[in-house]
């Protein structure tokens, strides 16, 4: 049989390969726990890319591609879902193409197609965490949608309905301990109505006689806990800033104030859109639990066609639209019925740049879509081309939400 002899190694070599590896470790613990997020925003048709150091395919933009139908395409969730909102629910409320929504799959134009995230993996690779959706109705189109492709992986009694840190809705999914959540607020800072005193002031100077006060400064009380609660968070904001029917600039104006007194001269409500980014992305920063992760969602379309939505508008194309018509429809130069869409976008780009919130951007990628609304299904008065069908397109805003998590998460 034959024998080894073991040989002994140098005291010094040994030792010194022990400190560098050591002090490598040391570095890359201390790079891991003191790297801050970047963004790179970039001015263009498409108005946001994430940092390519933030991504495993390198160079990517997910923003940019086209729509190809698949008919072999499966939704992975159906419309049985409990929470679908039942003015959302396309196939039950009888939408003309409500099945065909969902074939449709993004492919862009620099990383080729999006794939669908699997909803059992997040499950797993997500444990004892929790997700917070921050805003609007669009937000809880999103919310929804992630609930449903979860939901759709486990069996029953796996769910408890759950509302942690003054959330609308909320739902923890017990074998994970992984809890998502919707807070609802429209401007995310604090508002409500607003009347003049007897006594006078500033704005009854000028002549204000009531309207909504909306306080810079302050946080909605439905939000206020949640940034330091929830580990990931996906904020928006936008389309209650351009809304006339709510915010009448004659009869119900919005009035800023701040550190409580009203802000003199009164300001436009694109101006007190960026106090209020300003205001709450600094809270934000400040408040949030350490190593969150912070997106924040770019504005969603609407596609009203023939005036807006209580002046007869309607979204009845059954096609994705093309390049073109996106341009006709959503050019700032055309001022369009939807041209908030690109408006908001940039006061979101000035805001958040150069802060550590992740932009995700589903902006380019939606504005495509005018087939993919509720429209009139299930009887609606007034065609609904703001929110999106379940199953739909807000299930894809998910796979490029989860695209970047991954890759976050990859990088850490």
């Amino acid at each position: 049989m034959a024998t080894t002899t073991k040989k002994k190694l140098p005291l010094f070599p040994l030792i010194s390969l022990l400190s560098f590896t050591s002090i490598f470790y040391l570095l890359s613990q201390f790079r891991n726990t003191s790297s801050s997020s970047s963004i790179k925003a970039f001015s263009s048709i498409h108005n946001f890319q994430i940092d390519n150091n933030r991504h495993r395919r390198g160079s990517c933009d997910y923003s940019d591609g086209i729509w190809i139908y698949d008919e072999s395409r499966v939704s992975r969730y159906d419309s049985n879902c409990k929470e679908i909102f039942k003015g959302w629910n396309c196939v039950k409320g009888n939408k003309a193409n409500g099945v065909e929504v969902a074939k449709w799959r993004w492919k862009s134009n620099g990383c080729g197609e999006l794939d669908r995230f699997d909803p059992l993996r997040f499950l797993q690779t997500h444990t004892h965490t929790s997700i917070g959706f921050v805003g609007d109705s669009l937000n809880r189109n999103m919310f929804v949608s992630l609930f449903c492709t979860l939901r759709s992986s486990i069996s029953d009694g796996q769910v408890k309905k759950w509302r942690p840190a003054g959330a609308d809705r909320g739902f923890t999914f017990l074998t994970y301990n992984l809890t998502i959540a919707y807070h609802r607020t429209n401007l995310l800072a604090r508002y409500g109505r607003w009347s003049a005193s007897e006594n006078g002031g500033a704005l009854e100077t000028l002549g204000f006689k009531e309207g909504y006060r909306v306080d810079v400064d302050v946080p909605d009380s439905t939000w206020v806990q949640a940034a330091n609660f929830h580990d990931i968070l996906i904020f928006n904001t936008g389309h209650w800033w351009w809304a006339p029917s709510k915010f009448d600039p004659v009869n119900s104006p919005m009035l800023f104030f701040k550190n409580g007194q009203p802000v003199i001269p009164p300001l436009r409500p694109d101006q007190g859109l960026d106090m209020v980014l300003e205001h709450m992305k600094a809270y934000v920063e400040e408040k949030a639990r350490p190593g969150a992760v912070k997106f924040f969602r770019t504005q969603s379309p609407r596609h009203f066609e023939g005036g807006d939505w209580d002046q007869g508008g309607s979204c009845q194309r059954d096609q994705p639209l093309s390049a073109e018509q996106v341009e006709e429809l959503f050019s700032v130069k055309n001022n369009g019925t939807n041209v908030e869409v690109r408006l908001v976008n940039e006061h979101l780009n000035k805001a958040l740049k150069g802060s550590s919130f992740v932009i995700l951007n589903i902006t380019y990628l939606s504005e495509l879509r005018a087939d993919a609304h509720p429209a009139s299904a299930g009887g609606k008065k007034h065609d609904d081309c703001m929110h999106w069908c379940l199953p739909g397109i807000t299930d894809t805003w998910n796979d490029l939400f989860v695209e970047h998590l991954n890759s976050i998460e990859h990088r850490s």
